[in-house]
């Protein structure tokens, strides 16, 4: 590798009340003195995720995760190719990782917190941000685990166009349910229905939205993105023994109060269950359901689609308000570098 002099990194600048602001991050450019120590490796980013769950992060609040304090590279996953290894590393030069060193051009990982990807005929690295990554397995564990959806049954889907929404979409009509989904553009509505299989896909920004929605009856699974006025409006939609997936609430992470739900006692009169989730949660059974999802990928029966932004790492602050107004369609990704040359292609 020849070592360059200096790297980049976005640091959390100030805290937003609402939306993400243009100062809200700030591009630092630091000297190369990265070095792996014993069990470590110099991991070069190759891409960059973009999720909803950062603007939490950014919150100076109790959650799942630490708030990413001001001045801290701000917390992302990435994939990257490891171009030094430490002593006793079980990492290779070449080697294929992904991990969450955030939005920085290089990093010093410890090997535990660094996953080999194995890339199998038909799987691309970029695959492990998407449908191998966090979007997949939150919407095969969001399903599996909380929703219990059976053959026969309705699912409805918000935020259907997007990285988890889209694979949610896929896997409910793998399941044998009947799919509805729910976006916020005639081109995604369209997407959704001829490309990915939905039986029928719903524009929320229609003036004929929820008498669309009623006319297709009442649902059992609700997968939601999306939360607030959608999410109130979906409890009145609900059949006896309903499950609500609560995976997002995409609606609101920009709003200093969000609203209360008006339409809850629908849960006691319809017996219903609503249920958030981390796919944290379910780390230990990620390579079973890894294998499950490559196979899909594999046998063309799972379809991938991102949003790639150019540009280096400097683009993703200012990519990332696109997850809030919808203009992305499918997985959110920064490509940050080119792949280091002997990169391995394939394990």
């Amino acid at each position: 590798m020849s070592r360059p002099t200096q790297y980049k990194r976005i640091v959390l600048n100030s805290r937003p009340e609402a939306d993400i602001q243009p100062d809200t991050f700030r591009t630092e450019v630091v000297p190369f003195n990265l070095k792996p120590d014993k069990g470590e490796a110099l991991v070069q980013c190759t891409w960059l995720s973009l999720d909803p769950a950062m603007r939490g992060y950014i919150r100076d609040v109790r959650s799942y995760l630490p708030p990413v304090q001001i001045g801290e590279t701000m917390r992302a996953l990435g994939l990257g190719v490891v171009v030094e290894a430490g002593p006793g590393s079980k990492f290779k030069v070449g080697d294929y990782v992904s991990g969450t060193w955030g939005m920085t051009e290089y990093a010093v990982m410890k090997d535990k917190h660094l996953d080999r990807l194995v890339l199998a005929p038909g799987i691309e690295p970029i695959d492990y941000l998407n449908v191998l990554g966090t979007s997949g397995l939150t919407a095969y564990f969001g399903l599996k685990k909380i929703g219990e959806l059976k053959a026969g049954e309705v699912l409805v889907v918000s935020g259907a166009a997007g990285s988890v929404g889209a694979l949610a979409c896929q896997l409910g009509k793998a399941q044998g349910a009947t799919v509805y989904a729910i976006a916020g553009s005639k081109d995604k509505c369209e997407w959704l229905e001829k490309e990915l299989g939905v039986d029928k896909a719903f524009n929320y920004k229609s003036s004929t939205f929820h008498a669309d929605i009623k006319k297709i009856g009442y649902l059992d699974v609700y997968f939601d993105n999306v939360g607030g006025d959608m999410l109130d409006f979906l409890l009145t939609r609900l059949k006896k023994d309903a499950r609500i997936i609560l995976c997002g609430a995409i609606s609101a992470y920009n709003a200093t109060k969000p609203k209360g739900l008006q339409s809850y006692m629908n849960l006691i009169s319809q017996r219903a269950k609503i249920q958030g989730f981390i796919v944290m949660d379910y780390a230990s059974e990620y390579p079973a359901a890894i294998a499950e999802l490559s196979k899909g990928l594999q046998s063309g029966t799972i379809k991938r689609k991102f949003h790639i932004v150019q540009g280096g790492i400097e683009q993703a602050p200012i990519a990332l308000p696109m997850l809030f107004s919808g203009g992305n369609t499918g997985k959110l990704v920064v490509k940050v570098s080119e792949e280091p040359r002997g990169a391995k292609v394939k394990l």
